[in-house]
């Protein structure tokens, strides 16, 4: 199910047109009329690539008044378009790359009792991501959890489960799906 995601990121950006979007959108924010109007297409036409694209990702939206500008998420698509180099590898994370493991040891030792509790969730994104990767190599590849099981799982770190699931998917820790959840390839845990 995990390399799925590399496949429709890839299946995304495999139409002439979401590629002209991407590259308007390199320029800056752009509302889909405006888009429409470059491209020489119907408004319904962007909209339907838009959503491909925003499905993946790589669409960031604003609303002004009546107006939704996009604009591209460079970070998302940086990213993904790197994960397919390291699928198999067995490379690191960049996470790990930014943080040296002295730093992810005291992160770990400040932030967790000697039981394993975690003690409070830190504010700071580089701290956030060592603690979810810590919580997150407790998982197993390739298993799919419910989110029972998932939440279970994460009450013996913190009493706000949900919080911590949350916040696995959203940093690319894991992948959910039907209610069902499954750890990502470290490929594709990135910071933001």
């Amino acid at each position: 199910m995990q390399l799925n995601k590399i496949v429709e990121f890839h299946k995304a950006l495999g139409d002439l047109t979401r590629i002209k979007i991407v590259a308007l959108l390199q320029q800056g924010p752009l509302h889909g009329q405006a888009i429409a109007g470059k491209l020489g297409l119907t408004p319904p036409t962007i909209t339907h690539h838009i959503a491909k694209l925003r499905e993946v990702g790589l669409i960031r939206e604003r609303r002004d008044k009546n107006t939704i500008y996009f604009s591209l998420n460079e970070k998302i698509l940086e990213m993904s378009a790197k994960a397919i180099l390291s699928v198999g590898t067995g490379g690191t994370s960049n996470m790990e790359m930014s943080v040296t493991p002295e730093e992810r040891e005291a992160i770990i030792k400040n932030f967790f009792t000697k039981d394993g509790k975690l003690k409070n969730y830190p504010a700071q994104r580089k701290k956030k991501l060592v603690i979810l990767a810590h919580i997150a190599n407790g998982l197993e590849f390739g298993k799919v959890y419910s989110e029972k099981e998932i939440n279970e799982y994460l009450k013996q770190y913190h009493e706000d489960y949900a919080t911590l699931r949350r916040e696995l998917i959203m940093c690319q820790y894991m992948y959910r799906e039907n209610n069902e959840y499954e750890l990502n390839p470290v490929e594709l845990w990135w910071l933001r």
